[in-house]
């Protein structure tokens, strides 16, 4: 460890990307069901799922803190995640799980200011996040199911919070969404040239196996979304604008197959924030439906 590194400057520094703040964009999935439902513009919504989306980021935030401290040794052999500031020394092991505790505690805390059911879902995810971490992440087919089930988590914390009932269609959506991005993940850490050495389910992974995974999930995705828009337009008095709306989605989920068939797809927040394509097909499909919600 380097004199710097033990710097409380640079401590403090490496422990704000250690909470990896990028990746909070996927908590964002918490306005899914709001949004979908008409209601985010209701006052008492805004602040129930402001309540989630704060509690999912210290969640996760804690989670990475707390598996990045566990699997140090794993990291700095590692060709990237040597980088990373707990296995690099810049922060103590210790100081990252204390963190990382205190950031889960606050998590459960705040949920619970939205209600019993949302801290359920929390403490859920946190559950089944040290699970994962501590035996499943080790295991073929249960990790991706995991990891999914991270999604999915989010996507249904924005309906409990907020108090809005979540249809089968919206939840087998965000099901097959969550597991296609989940294998799309695993797919790109199975593209690497020494794939057993970031874990060790993958060795008993193949590029065949994984492929017919994310392309049945995304198949089954646009499905259920197409199904669930002929729904809604139906419930809207035959609006146009959900039907249109699948037209986006479904040009997104092939622009997102793109770097998943590419085996760039193991960070699927970075994809969010730097393909520009991709961002403006999901404000296109956010303005449509957003035109059918509250029009």
């Amino acid at each position: 460890m380097t004199a710097a590194a033990t710097r409380p400057g640079s401590t403090t520094r490496g422990l704000l990307r250690a909470i990896r703040p990028r990746q909070w964009s996927k908590n964002l999935l918490v306005l899914a069901a709001p949004v979908l439902s008409g209601e985010l513009a209701e006052g008492d919504v805004v602040r129930q799922t402001s309540i989630a989306f704060v509690a999912f980021c210290c969640a996760a935030s804690g989670v990475y803190l707390i598996n990045d401290a566990g699997d140090i040794e794993a990291d700095r052999a590692h060709p990237t995640k040597r980088n990373r500031p707990i296995a690099a020394g810049i922060v103590p092991q210790r100081t990252a799980y204390v963190v990382g505790v205190v950031l889960n505690l606050v998590a459960v805390a705040l949920a619970l200011l939205a209600g019993w059911e949302l801290a359920v879902v929390v403490t859920t995810y946190l559950v089944m996040s040290a699970v994962y971490s501590r035996w499943l992440k080790h295991e073929p087919v249960l990790d991706i199911a995991i990891i999914a089930s991270g999604f999915l988590l989010r996507a249904i914390a924005g309906g409990v919070a907020s108090g809005i009932e979540l249809s089968q269609w919206f939840l087998l959506s965000a099901s097959f969404g969550s597991l296609f991005m989940a294998a799309g993940k695993r797919y790109a850490e199975a593209a690497l040239d020494d794939p057993g050495l970031v874990r060790r389910s993958l060795t008993r992974y193949t590029p065949t196996y994984l492929r017919f995974v994310w392309t049945m999930s995304a198949g089954l995705l646009i499905m259920t979304y197409g199904l669930w828009a002929f729904e809604l337009a139906d419930d809207a008095d035959g609006s146009p604008l959900f039907v249109a709306s699948m037209a986006p989605f479904v040009l997104a989920v092939m622009r997102y197959a793109v770097s998943i068939d590419a085996g760039v797809a193991g960070e699927p927040e970075e994809i969010a924030l730097r393909d520009r394509v991709l961002q403006v097909l999901a404000l296109v499909w956010l303005v449509l439906v957003a035109g059918a919600v509250y029009l």
